[in-house]
């Protein structure tokens, strides 16, 4: 670890932190405190968990295992490997988030000053301009620690520690009662509303990235590697804890400024206007373009990786391409649409994403039995598939029926306690093959 000074820990803790603080990061915790008012705190620790917990924990299993997603997942099955990891990078991707983050940095950053006769435009230009630098980035992944550990990030965090300090000093207003649904069970939603960012998914596409970037200074071994991974994971764990913990404050002073707010980004806008005029929202909206920017090209980078490594006849540079141009459409759709197709596909995708990272923890525990990963995947997976084919509205109301006898079904949760059962099932048939040869 010679090779590896703080200094470049310091840096490596920077970039998971730009990678991680994107659209979604901004926007949900103001909603979640204006919400959850006086609940703030025991609803904001249930999100820092699944929100900060669940990412460093995926960014630690790709680190420990030192295999890409794909071959993480396949720990299950070859073809489960494969398909679950097309599924992941195509949200992450040309499909979701990125889109997302150019609708996102325009509603927040370019709207507020454009007339309603011209968004449609605005966002036509404006997708084309942000997908063009995106491109560009990602086109040198090798700079990626220098560019967004060096000058990207530390503005970032300026502007957002400006507006959070400026809204602690004179508040805008003052918490309130919780709101539903967050008078009953505000830890557990808090916990559900932090799937809604995507980064413990993100982090098992962007722990390839913080491999390749200690591996480029001469260091390979794996013990080594979690090392640093770890401590520059902390860094960025904290910094995003600290962010989402005043951003979740400013929502809860935000009642009076922006009532009945649609999403956070209403929220920020209405905050930023009420705290410093004009200006504030000024660089609220540098502050997002540069949160979404370096989140897009965390994942056009990772996107490119993968599928010009699993189809060599597709070069890096023609899948950025692809990816950003596909995107650039998409993301003239608009930020409701987007968000409204997104969630269903969350509720399918996050229980895998969550019971393999949790599963790889416990590999040599379990001697890494393949019916472990497969009998606690299987059942999340279904579970998760049956809530996702009800939050797109589908009728499977027998399946609902048997699916509401379940721990913890009614708040969303359902799919952990078959996880549990099945995997310890999966573990007993393997001690038995084991056994038997």
């Amino acid at each position: 670890m010679d090779d590896f000074s703080k200094k470049d820990t310091f840096k490596l803790g920077l970039l998971m932190f730009a990678l991680f603080f994107g659209a979604g990061n901004m926007i949900f915790p103001p909603l979640v405190g204006q919400l959850a008012g006086e609940n703030v705190w025991i609803t904001i620790a249930g999100f820092l968990i699944t929100g900060v917990g669940l990412p460093f924990l995926g960014v630690m299993a790709v680190a420990l295992s030192g295999s890409q997603l794909r071959d993480l997942a396949g720990k299950a099955h070859p073809l489960f490997g494969l398909v679950f990891t097309i599924i992941v990078y195509l949200a992450l991707g040309p499909f979701f988030a990125v889109p997302r983050t150019a609708t996102v940095s325009f509603e927040m950053g370019l709207s507020p000053f454009i007339s309603e006769p011209l968004e449609r435009t605005g966002l036509i230009l404006f997708s084309i301009l942000f997908f063009a630098i995106t491109a560009w980035l990602s086109l040198k992944p090798n700079k990626l620690v220098d560019r967004f550990g060096n000058v990207l990030t530390p503005v970032l965090l300026a502007i957002v520690a400006l507006i959070v300090a400026i809204g602690v000093i004179k508040p805008a207003g003052k918490s309130g009662p919780p709101q539903e649904p967050y008078i009953d069970h505000p830890f557990i939603n808090g916990f559900i509303q932090g799937y809604l960012t995507m980064d413990a998914i993100a982090a098992l596409v962007f722990g390839i990235i913080v491999i390749n970037a200690i591996k480029g200074r001469g260091i390979s071994d794996r013990k080594a590697i979690a090392a640093i991974t770890m401590k520059s994971g902390g860094i960025a764990a904290v910094g995003l804890c600290l962010v989402y913990v005043g951003l979740a404050y400013l929502g809860t002073t935000s009642r009076l400024v922006a009532p009945n707010a649609e999403n956070g980004g209403v929220i920020l806008t209405q905050l930023a206007y009420s705290l410093m005029g004009t200006t504030g929202q000024v660089l609220l909206g540098a502050a997002v373009f540069l949160a979404c920017l370096t989140t897009s090209v965390g994942l056009v980078s990772s996107c490119a990786s993968f599928f010009s490594t699993i189809f060599p006849k597709l070069s890096y540079r023609l899948v950025v391409i692809v990816v950003c141009v596909f995107s650039m459409f998409v993301a003239n759709i608009g930020l409701t649409q987007l968000i409204s197709f997104t969630l269903p596909v969350l509720f399918g995708i996050y229980p895998l994403a969550i019971v393999l990272i949790t599963v790889s923890f416990f590999h040599d525990r379990f001697n890494g039995y393949q019916e472990v990963y497969l009998f606690a995947l299987a059942a999340a997976g279904i579970v998760g598939f049956f809530d996702m084919l009800k939050a797109f509205g589908l009728p499977i109301d027998p399946v609902a029926d048997v699916l509401g006898y379940l721990p913890l079904h009614k708040e969303g949760i359902g799919w952990i306690v078959p996880a549990i059962v099945f995997g310890l099932v999966g573990f007993l048939i393997g001690s038995m093959r084991k056994s038997a040869t």
